[in-house]
């Protein structure tokens, strides 16, 4: 009877045996058994295959062997630290893992660990799956996303035409109607500039003019020779704040002359090297503790253009280059005159224009909203658009905050033998 049960036994746990072995070698899954040393003791065919090794090339070999060379060093140390306290879990939580053939190929692996024990010690089991199909559709699928998001961008800019279709065909119609509705028009823009000429001009002569009122007062007090630097001081204050005046004086002169079509281009000779220097001259005094206007011109000495359009765009550019740089920072102001195009290119290493703001930069009454405390009316911008235009020329920029802003002048080169020859 106990020769019976031990034989009942016997076949049971032979069956077991089979069972797994066959388990094993049946797998759909690669199986790897690594021991505590992280060896590989065991591994059934389809991990053979997936490798790309033969039946006894990985046993004794180190799990590292499986592993990219560039992931093999920091997973020893993974491996150390989960033998210590293995437990039942997946790997590459929130990452991606791969495994590497024999021919040092790489693939896309989804690995989970199984620790287990016998009387030969303790071992890990990994279940190792090969998703490189997986991959291949969830990257189908990322693209497709990507490509339903272009799609959705290019129905938006669809869109965003049409409605800019739209609003010129709206435009078209509104400019068409009738005489009275346009001047009735005209006439409330004309009441709303000079509105925000009043608050302009309000604002922004009321700090020069404090300045001269204050700087004279004062100068009165220093009535020693030694205070002839305090003087002085006081002298360049005022100069300045006259200055300013000056300059948003000639801006609303200038606004108004253009309003009313007086304002035309009269090309005449001049010595573009020679004025520009001129120029320098006059503006340096404008100049932070610092700052440097760094000139350079290539070309022809000569060229035909109108000298007081031209003084005014170069003035307000350059003034503005001063104005919103700090202390030290240099203007670099480059010219290129040629037979039939003058180039001019303003860069200053200052607070740069918002993005947001730049498609209004040469808006009328528009400034910039990191102009800060900076004196401005919002105007110098508008008239070297407008100067330019008549000149038949064209203006640019490009501009980053922080780093500066970059002015670029075409301008056609009006000598009468080629406006004659064309």
């Amino acid at each position: 009877m106990f020769d019976h049960d031990i034989l009942i036994h016997t076949k049971v746990m032979t069956r077991h045996i089979e069972m797994l072995d066959a388990l094993f070698k049946h797998a759909t899954e690669g199986i790897v058994v690594v021991n505590k040393s992280g060896e590989i003791v065991m591994l059934n065919p389809k991990a053979r295959d997936l490798f790309g090794y033969s039946d006894m090339e990985l046993v004794g070999k180190k799990i590292e062997t499986l592993i990219p060379q560039r992931f093999a060093r920091n997973h020893v140390d993974y491996r150390n630290g989960y033998l210590e306290a293995p437990k039942a879990r997946g790997m590459g939580q929130a990452m991606d893992l791969y495994a590497r053939r024999h021919d040092g190929s790489e693939f896309p692996v989804e690995v989970s660990l199984s620790p287990f024990k016998t009387s030969d010690g303790e071992f890990v089991v990994s279940f190792v799956i090969d998703i490189t199909e997986r991959k291949k559709q969830e990257n189908r699928i990322i693209e497709a996303n990507l490509e339903i998001q272009k799609l959705n961008a290019e129905l938006e800019e669809r869109v965003n035409q049409r409605t800019k279709e739209l609003a010129t065909a709206v435009r078209k119609v509104e400019e068409s109607q009738e005489e009275v509705i346009r001047a009735l028009k005209k006439e409330r823009e004309l009441n709303n500039m000079k509105s925000q000429f009043v608050t302009i001009a309000s604002h922004e002569f009321r700090t020069p003019l404090a300045t001269i009122l204050s700087s004279a007062s004062l100068i009165g007090r220093y009535a020693k020779t030694e205070d002839e630097e305090k003087r002085q001081k006081h002298v360049l204050r005022i100069k300045s704040a006259v200055t300013n005046l000056t300059e948003i004086l000639n801006d609303f002169l200038s606004i108004g002359k253009l309003e009313e079509g007086r304002v035309q281009s009269i090309p005449v000779s001049m010595k573009l090297e020679e004025f520009s220097v001129g120029l320098i001259e006059e503006i340096k005094g404008l100049c932070k503790e610092g700052q440097q206007i760094r000139f350079s011109y290539q070309g022809i000495p000569e060229v035909w253009l109108d000298k007081q359009l031209l003084r005014n765009v170069l003035f307000n550019l350059i003034s503005n280059a001063i104005k919103y740089s700090d202390a030290g920072k240099s203007i670099h102001f480059q010219i290129s005159a040629g037979e039939n195009i003058v180039t001019i290119v303003i860069r200053d290493e200052g607070i740069g224009i918002p993005l947001a703001d730049q498609a209004h930069i040469f808006e009328r009454f528009f400034r910039a909203h990191n102009a800060g405390n900076a004196q401005g009316t919002g105007l110098g911008l508008n008239i070297v658009q407008n100067y330019i235009d008549l000149m038949g020329g064209k203006v640019s920029f490009d501009s980053e905050v922080g780093v500066g802003s970059t002015f670029h002048i075409e301008l056609p080169n009006h000598h009468p033998e080629h406006i004659k020859n064309d």
